[in-house]
């Protein structure tokens, strides 16, 4: 088991037929440690929000969210799949393709936001 995840007990039978009533037993159902890159991109965002004068910078936020969305493991690709190295669409998970996409993230969102600078500043406008 991974250290962020969470185990929850739900109730009932899951291997009984759908008429079977009976809700007398429990069955664990183990989450993943996403925790971990939602930390991460919250990090990146709280480190790198600067404001100048009264103009704000979201380019590191929208880069980010964006790259969170986009490198979420198994919502679009995922990397290494279960079956293939890579699988498209397959809306699953396991702890080395987490640790895969931490890493494309982590270097992705280094490249945008140190390497070239994005900046997208708000406000300020007379």
């Amino acid at each position: 088991m991974f250290p962020n995840s969470i185990t929850l007990v739900l109730a009932g039978n899951w291997n009984s037929s759908p008429g079977d009533k009976r809700m007398n037993n429990t069955t664990a159902t183990t989450t993943g440690p996403q925790s971990a890159l939602i930390f991460l991109s919250a990090l990146t965002l709280l480190t790198k929000w600067r404001v100048v004068g009264e103009m704000a910078d979201w380019g590191p936020v929208l880069i980010a969210v964006a790259l969170f969305v986009l490198l979420t493991p198994g919502l679009l690709f995922q990397l290494p799949g279960k079956s293939r190295v890579v699988e498209f669409n397959n809306m699953q998970t396991s702890g080395v393709s987490i640790l895969v996409h931490s890493i494309i993230y982590f270097g992705l969102i280094t490249i945008f936001l140190i390497a070239i600078g994005v900046h997208i500043y708000t406000g300020g406008g007379d």
